[in-house]
Formats: structure tokens, sequence, C-alpha cells
């Protein structure tokens, strides 16, 4: 992914109105929500938007969020033994994780796209 400079006119329209939307509350509840789920082993995120972006986007806490809620020995989603740190491989991360999600009862139109984490 190449470094993306400054928005500019419409650009600079439009993420300034994602910035707002942001909930720093509802990320806090969120990260508890998660702590509390799957174990402190799963660590915090830096505060912020990009702190909790970079938390979730190598797919890591997101498989481990979904497999918490399934009994043991039948875990949808495979982790591997060290972080993917290669972007397609942290993508198919994500991309098992949200299968697992659809096949746990996640309505499609409810669920995000694998590169939202990544833009």
């Amino acid at each position: 992914m190449a470094n993306k400079g400054p928005a500019y006119g419409m650009s600079r329209d439009v993420q300034s109105k994602i910035e707002k939307k942001y909930d720093d509350e509802l990320e806090d509840r969120l990260v508890e929500w998660i702590v509390a789920q799957c174990g402190s082993a799963v660590g915090r995120p830096e505060r912020g938007r990009l702190g909790f972006q970079v938390w979730l986007k190598n797919g890591i806490v997101l498989s481990q969020l979904v497999n918490s809620l399934y009994p043991a020995g039948s875990k949808p989603v495979k982790i591997p033994d060290s972080p993917p740190t290669m972007v397609f491989k942290q993508m198919e991360q994500i991309a098992q994780f949200l299968k697992a999600a659809e096949e746990y009862g996640v309505v499609k139109t409810d669920v995000f796209q694998t590169v939202d984490l990544f833009e």
C-alpha cells in the first residue's frame, strides 16, 4: 500500500465526516468486551481510531473473538502461531473471521469488508 498524502476537496470532506462519526466511548466499550470475551492475552490497542484499527488489522484478535464464541474443539478459524506480517495473509485471516461470523449468524449486510481495515 502506498502512503497517502493530505486529502483535498471532496476527499477531505469525506474523511472529516468519517472522523466525526468515530466514537471513542464506543471504542472503549468494544475493547472491554473483546478483552472480557477473549482474555487479557489479546492485549489492548493504543487509544484512538488508528490504534484500534492496527489492533484488529492482522485478523488475529478478530479470529480469537469469533473462536471464543464456540466450544473447545470446534473453533472455526485457524490461528497461526505467529501473527501474519504480509498483507495478503492478514487479509486471508480477516476473510476467515468474516466467513465464520456469517456462519455464526451475522447478516452479510452487517459485515464489513476486509479492505475496510486497510483503507
